[in-house]
């Protein structure tokens, strides 16, 4: 997993106003939690952040927070969570995780899907129904991303989450049985849809 430095500041005050200055300023309210530990308001620059996310996109990123108010403190922690605002679609709040080497974490791990299925030559329609896998794991085994190769589905072919090869160390928590990508038949497809315009109606 790679890791990524990034610029905090411990936040003395929290509130909506006080959310709304650090905006004005550049600047994106945050908590970060974990266990053992005090939950910690802080904020980061949107610009370092916004920076990093699109370098790294579509990455589990293991972020050292170096916070400076006075005193420097380190914190290594993943991102948990971030609010997107509706209109703007800026990020107006993190959920951080702080993480201790040799202790388990929950998170999510994006997948990345390569290969175009030989189904879509055959008229089949790709369903993906998963876009990520909630893994345990120790921090320093924490994957990237899962590459899931499916150019082999053919129609009627459906991809499991046990179906997925996992690095040792690192524990799925969902479902074993739950699909995560399927090929169905175009007629399959449109008769969904259908139903589901007829539920919505």
């Amino acid at each position: 997993m790679k890791q990524v430095t990034l610029g905090a500041i411990k936040r003395e005050k929290t509130g909506k106003e006080t959310a709304k200055k650090l905006r004005k300023q550049g600047m994106v309210p945050a908590i970060v939690y974990g266990p053992g530990i005090e939950p910690l308001p802080i904020a980061v620059k949107f610009s370092e952040l916004e920076s990093i996310l699109h370098k790294y996109k579509g990455e589990t990123l293991l972020f050292n927070l170096e916070l400076a108010n006075g005193e420097s403190t380190k914190i290594q922690a993943v991102l948990k969570e971030y609010q997107i605002h509706p209109v703007t679609d800026k990020i107006i709040h993190l959920d951080f995780v702080a993480i201790k080497e040799g202790e388990t974490i929950t998170l999510d791990i994006p997948i990345e899907f390569t290969g175009r299925p030989v189904g879509l030559t055959r008229g089949g329609v790709l369903e993906i129904l998963m876009h990520e896998l909630t893994v345990e794991c120790e921090p320093a085994k924490i994957p990237d991303k899962f590459h899931v190769d499916i150019s082999e589905l053919d129609v009627g072919d459906v991809l499991h989450v046990k179906d997925i090869p996992v690095p040792e160390g690192v524990k799925v928590v969902d479902d074993p049985e739950e699909p995560v990508v399927t090929i169905v038949a175009e007629e399959e497809s449109g008769e969904a849809e259908a139903e589901e315009e007829e539920t919505v109606e």
